[in-house]
C-alpha cells in the first residue's frame, strides 16, 4: 500500500473538511462534522471483537489464552485483518465508544471534528476536534485549539488525548511537540471505561493548559536568536548520530539543521514583524519542514507523512524541538 489510510472494500477510512489531503483520499464534507457523522463518513462504524486463539494437534484443539482483536463484522471472511494478539484483560474501546467519550469533553453534538479515519488495517482511528478560541502568538500570527483523540485496536498502544495548536499561516501541526506534559493515556483494560471518566476530570483543565501553551509560544517570540543561539539550536533538535563514523547519519543530520534554517529564514509567517528572527521562527522552521516537506525514512512512502508526524518519526523530532526551545528559552530570556 502506498500509504497509510485504510481502504477498506475500495473506500478510504477518512473524512476531512476544507481542504483535500495530499493523498487525496476520503470522504470530504463541507462543514465540520459531528462525532457520529465523522465515524460514518470516516468509514469507522465498525466493532471489534477478541477471538480465543487456540493450538491445533491432530484433532484436538487448545486455548492459549491468548485472543485475536478482529473486526466483528469481516470475522470468518479470508480478507478479516487481525489488529492484535492480547491477553485476558484487555477490553476493546469501541470507536463510537471512544468518539462518544471525546464528544462529551469538547460538547455533545458539536460540529467541531475536522478529520477522522483510521491507518494500517484499521487498528488505528483518530479524530480532530477544533475548540473554540485561539492563541495569539504576536500581532496576527495565531494557533487555533484543537484536540487529538487516537485509540488503537492492536493491543500495544493507549488511548491518547493529545492538545494539538495549528498555527493558521502556515497549518504546521505543533501538535506532537508535547511528548510531555498535555497527554491523558488510558490502557485497555477491564477498568477502561472507569479510566476514560477520570481522564475526562483530568481533561477538565484544557483551557488552563491552552493557556500555558500560548505563553510558551509568546515567550518564544520575544527571544532573538543570534548565530550561534542559532547553530546551538537546530544542533540540539538535530544532533549528529553518536556514531562518529556513521557518516550518513551525520550527513542527514547537517541537511536536517540546513533545511530547518532555511524555513526558520523563509517558512510562511516567518518573515512577519515580531516573528522574523525570533526562537519561535526557529521552531516553526523545525515544524514547517518536517510537516510539510521532510519524507519519512526511505522504507515508508511520502504518502505515509500523516503516520510520522502525528505518531512517528516527525513525532519525535517536533517534541524534542518544543522541549529544546522551552529549556533554551528559560536561559535567554535571563
Amino acid at each position: 500500500m502506498a500509504h497509510e489510510i485504510w481502504m477498506d472494500n475500495g473506500r478510504a477510512s477518512m473524512m476531512y473538511v476544507e481542504e483535500v489531503p495530499w493523498h487525496g483520499l476520503g470522504t470530504k464534507l463541507d462543514k465540520p462534522a459531528t462525532a457520529q457523522e465523522a465515524i460514518k463518513a470516516a468509514n469507522l462504524d465498525w466493532e471489534v471483537e477478541k477471538q480465543l486463539l487456540v493450538a491445533v494437534g491432530g484433532t484436538a484443539m487448545q486455548p492459549i489464552g491468548k485472543y485475536a482483536v478482529v473486526r466483528k463484522d469481516l470475522w470468518g471472511r479470508p480478507d478479516c485483518p487481525v489488529f492484535g494478539i492480547v491477553g485476558e484483560d484487555y477490553t476493546p474501546l469501541q470507536n463510537r465508544d471512544a468518539f462518544s467519550f471525546f464528544d462529551e469533553i469538547v460538547g455533545s453534538g458539536a460540529n467541531i471534528y475536522h478529520t477522522a479515519g483510521a491507518l494500517g488495517k484499521g487498528e488505528r482511528v483518530w479524530i480532530l476536534a477544533k475548540l473554540p478560541g485561539y492563541i495569539r502568538v504576536v500581532g496576527d500570527d495565531i494557533t487555533d485549539k484543537y484536540l487529538l483523540l487516537s485509540n488503537s485496536h492492536d493491543g500495544h498502544s493507549s488511548v491518547q488525548v493529545k492538545f494539538t495548536p495549528i498555527r493558521v499561516v502556515c497549518q504546521n501541526t505543533l501538535t506532537m511537540a508535547l511528548s510531555q506534559g498535555p497527554t491523558v493515556r488510558v490502557v485497555h483494560t477491564k477498568d477502561v471505561h472507569k479510566h476514560l471518566r477520570q481522564a475526562m476530570q483530568i481533561l477538565g483543565i484544557i483551557n488552563r493548559r491552552f493557556d500555558e501553551l500560548g505563553e510558551a509560544f509568546q515567550n518564544m517570540a520575544k527571544v532573538q536568536m543570534t548565530e550561534e543561539r542559532s547553530q546551538s539550536y537546530f544542533n540540539l533538535v538535530f544532533p549528529n548520530p553518536r556514531d562518529p563514523e556513521d557518516w550518513e547519519g551525520t550527513n542527514q543530520a547537517r541537511q536536517n539543521r540546513q533545511w530547518a534554517h532555511y524555513f526558520f529564514e523563509n517558512g510562511e509567517g516567518n518573515k512577519e514583524a515580531g516573528v522574523r528572527g525570533t526562537l519561535w521562527a526557529a521552531y516553526n522552521g523545525v515544524t514547517e519542514y518536517i510537516d510539510h516537506c521532510k519524507k519519512p525514512k526511505s522504507k515508508q512512502s511520502d504518502d505515509r507523512r500523516l503516520n510520522s508526524i502525528w505518531f512517528g518519526e516527525g513525532y519525535l523530532v517536533k517534541a524534542r524541538a518544543f522541549n529544546v526551545a522551552a529549556n533554551k528559552m528559560k536561559e535567554w530570556l535571563q
